[in-house]
């Protein structure tokens, strides 16, 4: 119980910071590369301002360039006058070492100027080319590639502008990759840390808990003495005085109470586990364990219907399982409705389920949730004198329990359902 309950605050912690730690990366990561292509559209934007077809063209030999044209270059992007709010946009380092092109189409689809940024990483051919599948896609801006593109229609031409987000890409992915790396060594170290923590959380409910069942242990065997006193003494009294009825009440006040410690040592075996396993054939033992409750059944004008499947054998202490198996019926005899006990055992894949199914008043959601705790009892007026004391149900629980296996209760179409997997022994 406490080890799920430590694997529990394990992964409650882990997850809650590991959920917080995804969410604030990602929103770094998304965050810069969102800056990123901003800022990249706006330096092409002002590439874009800055761009002269004119210029493009180098004047041939004996000419003089167009009167009054600048002597510009789209990489030369000193002037401070350029950019509209009057900010010395050119001069930024960002926009200096930024990596432009350009080709210029006439309106029949004619190359008129290819800019390649004065660099060999692009031929012209393969800026045409990529100029040519941008227009295609009929968009005046997006990102083809490592390129982000602005179509911008001039008088007479069409422009496509691209800039090289080559080295933002292998910035971006230089940061997803130490961003990697940093979340697994912080998971590795919340793992780590919140193992600790678990540890340090569950530690005194589990020596409170280890306290308590040896209380029980030691009650139990320390009230064997007294009640074999009594049972003693109420004989030789018996002897001298003879039958009467003070007598026989200490005798049956005693036998409960007889039968109360021997549930409180049963469960608190149960629940500690120690007791010696061996192989055991299931499918034997249960129908062993049905004969005697038939005649019970019987008595009471009930009828135990069962299908038992052949071959299956379990891991586990036999007393135990004999005891696991009794307390189901004896709930079902005892606080049944109906005159018909279903009883399965069947093989599910890896697992013994053994069902125990029978008429019964309608259980609430709450009383399902607090079954198998120990006293409790759905029907709060009866005081146990049918030797019931609630706690059969935990018995069976604890015994599934040190087995390895699943308990559950159910109410469904008026009947009380307890379901039992148990794993099967392998061969």
């Amino acid at each position: 119980m406490f080890n799920k309950t430590r694997k529990r605050i394990v992964f409650a912690v882990v997850f809650s910071l590991l959920a917080l730690m995804v969410v604030t990366l990602t929103t770094i990561y998304v965050s810069n590369r969102l800056a990123l292509d901003r800022e990249s559209r706006e330096m092409l934007k002002t590439f874009a301002e800055r761009f002269s077809l004119e210029e493009q063209a180098p004047p041939q030999e004996g000419e003089a360039r167009p009167d009054g044209a600048p002597d510009f270059r789209p990489d030369d992007m000193d002037d401070p006058r350029d950019g509209r709010d009057g900010r010395p946009r050119g001069v930024e380092p960002e926009f200096r070492l930024s990596t432009f092109y350009s080709v210029a189409f006439s309106e029949d689809g004619e190359v008129l100027a290819v800019n390649n940024g004065n660099n060999d990483l692009q031929s012209e051919e393969s800026l045409i080319g990529t100029a040519e599948s941008i227009l295609k896609k009929g968009r005046s801006s997006g990102k083809v590639g490592n390129m982000t593109y602005l179509v911008e229609e001039r008088e007479g031409y069409t422009l496509v502008a691209m800039i090289d987000g080559t080295l933002n890409d292998h910035n971006q992915t230089r940061l997803f990759r130490q961003m990697l790396i940093i979340g697994s060594t912080a998971t590795v170290t919340l793992f780590v840390i919140s193992i600790f923590i678990a540890r340090q959380i569950v530690r005194p409910l589990e020596e409170n808990d280890k306290r308590q069942k040896r209380f029980v242990s030691d009650a139990g065997h320390e009230l064997k003495t007294p009640i074999a006193v009594i049972s003693a003494n109420s004989e030789l009294l018996r002897r001298q005085v003879g039958e009467n009825e003070w007598l026989s009440n200490i005798d049956y006040e005693n036998e409960r109470m007889s039968d109360l410690v021997k549930q409180l040592l049963t469960l608190s075996a149960a629940e500690n586990g120690d007791l010696p396993k061996e192989t055991v054939d299931f499918s034997k033992l249960v129908r062993g364990e049905i004969l005697p409750f038939e005649t019970l059944a019987y008595e009471k004008g009930k009828q135990i219907e069962y299908d038992v499947e052949q071959g299956i054998a379990v891991y586990g202490n036999p007393n135990q399982l004999r005891q696991l198996v009794s307390v189901l019926l004896d709930n079902a005899l005892s606080h049944g409705t109906g005159e018909k006990i279903a009883f399965s055992l069947r093989k599910e894949k890896h697992h013994a389920v053994m069902t125990v199914a029978n008429e019964a008043k309608k259980m609430s959601a709450d009383g399902l949730s607090h079954m198998f705790e120990r006293f409790y009892r759905a029907d709060e007026s009866r005081s146990g004198s049918d030797s019931h004391y609630g706690l059969g149900l935990s018995i069976a629980k604890a015994a599934t329990v040190s087995h390895g296996g699943q308990i559950h209760a159910e109410y469904k179409e008026g009947k009380a359902i307890f379901t039992i997997s148990l794993p099967i022994k392998k061969n």
